[in-house]
């Protein structure tokens, strides 16, 4: 049987990972933001070094950024391998540890299509190697949610009642979320499709409202949800500012008053808060899937234990009458 102190491990690693992912996510926003994409020109190599035997003294400019970013997505997919090991070893629940692998794979995915945005200087390769980044690290924060002491508490906790609904307007945000960030990951790449961009952003708006509403009303008792909903609704005003800042930058005439370092740094804090919202949205829609599952169990339960009781009441009456 494997140990507490063991079996804490995969949620650490999930953690560590989650965390690296979103320092990868920053300094990838700054390869595009600086243009720094094709700093480096061969891959998997650095100028003909070994990628990891580059000298650091010739990392300078756009060759920072690049080759930067190229050194902590490796140590994001050696975290990964780990937390897939870690899991097959100290984790009981299968689907989990199918999680864990396909966390590996979507890391490997990951990596080949950077290198080949590189070697084939094909640019859509870009949008999708940006998409799948966000999509990994929610995979990633549900590996975190699920291995959490919290998963396990759950069970223990009285049922939340009409959590069927909550569950669908989590996981509508959740899908709009990530919706929102494709468009804002076409939008940085090819200066294309802001209406859709800012449609998306609407509904994000509307239905984060409505997801913040409901657990504020009905169960702010509850600090596993309550405590996630404000931290999402801070982050999304947070990102609405930004946003905003992007966009005078970008598309009106102030662009020429306003410092570049001030643009990039508007487009790589927006950026960040962006897969923060993601990931605080992925962290509250598993919460609450957790919950609903927790919630039907025990209603199930309550409702099949009363009918065997009334059966064996029934059995024990006709006992008596033949008697």
């Amino acid at each position: 049987m494997v140990n507490d102190r063991a079996s804490r491990w995969p949620h650490r690693l999930a953690v560590v990972t989650a965390a690296s992912t979103l320092l990868l996510i920053f300094v990838g926003g700054l390869v595009t933001n600086t243009g720094s994409a094709l700093a480096v020109p061969d891959w998997p190599t650095t100028f003909g070094y070994n990628m990891f035997l580059y000298p650091w003294s010739k990392m300078v400019g756009g060759i920072f950024y690049e080759h930067s970013h190229r050194l902590i997505g490796s140590t994001v997919g050696l975290l990964t391998v780990a937390l897939a090991v870690s899991l097959w070893l100290a984790e009981p629940r299968k689907w989990v540890r199918i999680l864990g692998l396909v966390a590996v794979a979507a890391v490997i995915v990951q990596g080949v299509l950077g290198g080949m945005r590189v070697v084939l200087l094909n640019h859509p390769l870009a949008i999708f190697h940006a998409c799948l980044a966000q999509a990994f690290f929610a995979l990633l924060v549900s590996l975190a949610v699920a291995t959490s002491a919290f998963w396990e508490r759950t069970a223990e906790q009285p049922r939340l009642l009409e959590v069927t609904r909550l569950r669908s307007i989590a996981l509508t945000v959740l899908s709009l979320v990530y919706l929102q960030i494709v468009w804002g990951a076409l939008l940085t790449h090819t200066g294309t499709r802001l209406d859709a961009h800012l449609l998306f952003a609407a509904l994000v708006i509307v239905s984060v409202g409505l997801l913040a509403v409901r657990i504020l009303t009905r169960y702010a008792a509850r600090a596993e949800l309550r405590r996630p909903a404000l931290l999402l609704i801070t982050l999304l005003v947070t990102q609405l500012g930004l946003g905003l800042g992007i966009y005078l930058w970008r598309f009106t005439s102030m662009n020429e008053a306003m410092d570049p370092a001030l643009g990039l740094a508007f487009q790589a804090t927006h950026r960040i808060v962006g897969t923060a919202v993601l990931g605080t949205a992925t962290m509250l829609a598993m919460r609450i899937v957790r919950c609903a599952a927790v919630s039907r169990i025990v209603t199930a339960h309550d409702s099949v234990m009363p009918r065997r009781f009334a059966g064996r009441l029934a059995a024990d009456r006709s006992g008596e009458v033949l008697a």
